[in-house]
């Protein structure tokens, strides 16, 4: 189809299920697909924006749009002006390029939608708070986002969504990596959320299988790697944690009391703290998990204790115990203690002398004179004593 040609007047005289193929060259927006159509084309056939609104809308059942470039869309970031909007059933936008929109892919009330393979940028001349979502899930149910590279966003984000697939993408420079809010049965598995500021946000949410990611890099005083706000029945295995301010933060998770979440075989490398809870938690269980090269292993906020979560065979970089029968597993109990994290936790001021001498100095005469000792944080009963190791999820 030429580029010169009105396409959406050939669009609304075209019947259901038509397929058309753009040329090379600038196709004016908007535009809307609808009755099952198919709009596709090669990278350089780009769809403008008029400069108001939504560029491309895809309605009713079966509309797809392939290949083509989204060039921008309106400014209105409260109308969610966007590059693409999907609202329907058995959609598909892949292999699609967006750049310059406020938002780029917006599903809503939508069921069985696959965005695949699409090379989302948002905008780099406005703060994290004024851009749109590169992605978001609203209302929508069976859906698929996969194999996706999304940068310079706000966010990935599902709300009141159900059965949504996210695999294999590729996150970074962005606010929050994935974001999920009042969504259930959930699966995340082989994402990688590179240089985010927060790499996975759980809100309100339950059943939630999250497995085989990589999140690192996830920096600041805001920085977070997977961070859990009243939530339940989350699974978390065999992810990578790698150099976060804080890898993982459980507020108020499980709320339920007939929930709980798991965390195996996972590796936290790097981190100013690898788990943090926000006040002592029930209904968590980290099993086979490889904490090491962390300046702290687990922190309690608010002065508590992590005594009831349950701890097994968990790898320790720091357990000082001993394996005389050589099963692997230490013959006494790995006990976190730290004196100077509990007083920094207390007296805020005293980060400043973290990593110096004199906080040193306090830590050793913790183990000394048994007046100073703090109460534990934790207790594994079955450290293990070799490395667990985890493979990096592989790339798109």
């Amino acid at each position: 189809m030429s580029s010169q040609q009105p396409l959406q007047r050939t669009l609304d005289e075209a019947p259901d299920q038509a397929h058309f193929c753009l040329a090379a060259g600038r196709h004016q927006g908007p535009l809307l697909i609808a009755r099952g159509q198919t709009v596709f084309g090669p990278r350089s056939a780009t769809i403008v924006t008029s400069g108001e609104g939504t560029t491309v809308r895809l309605r009713g059942k079966g509309s797809r749009l392939l290949g083509v470039t989204v060039s921008g869309s309106g400014p209105r970031f409260d109308k969610l002006d966007a590059a693409v909007q999907i609202e329907g059933e058995d959609i598909v936008v892949e292999d699609v390029t967006v750049r310059g929109a406020t938002f780029g892919i917006l599903v809503d009330k939508a069921k069985r939608v696959r965005v695949h393979h699409c090379d989302i940028a948002g905008r780099t001349d406005l703060p994290f708070g004024l851009r749109g979502d590169g992605v978001r899930f609203g209302e929508t149910q069976d859906s698929t986002l996969s194999a996706n590279f999304i940068r310079d966003a706000r966010d990935l984000v599902t709300r009141y969504s159900q059965r949504i697939h996210i695999e294999d993408n590729l996150i970074t420079r962005s606010r929050y990596g994935m974001h999920l809010m009042y969504s259930r049965d959930i699966t995340m598995r082989g994402n990688r959320s590179l240089g985010n500021v927060v790499g996975t946000f759980v809100m309100y949410s339950h059943n939630i299988d999250y497995r085989g990611n990589l999140v690192a890099a996830s920096g600041g005083a805001a920085g977070m790697g997977l961070g859990v706000k009243e939530s339940g029945n989350l699974t978390v295995e065999n992810n990578v944690f790698l150099r976060n301010t804080l890898s993982v933060y459980l507020d108020t998770s499980p709320i339920q009391q007939q929930h709980h979440n798991h965390f195996a075989r996972n590796t936290f490398r790097l981190s100013d703290a690898a788990i943090v809870f926000h006040s002592s938690q029930r209904g968590n269980r980290f099993v086979g998990n490889s904490f090491h090269d962390n300046h702290t292993q687990v922190r309690v906020e608010g002065g508590g204790d992590a005594l009831g979560t349950d701890w097994q065979g968990n790898d320790w970089d720091d357990y000082a115990g001993f394996d005389l029968d050589g099963d692997g597993i230490g013959d006494v109990p790995y006990e976190l203690r730290s004196l100077t994290a509990n007083l920094m936790e207390r007296f805020a001021d005293l980060q400043f002398f973290r990593g110096t001498p004199s906080l040193r100095l306090t830590e050793a005469l913790s183990y000394i004179l048994p007046l100073l000792k703090p109460q534990p944080v934790l207790i594994d009963k079955s450290p293990v004593m070799r490395t667990i190791n985890v493979e990096l999820p592989s790339g798109n």
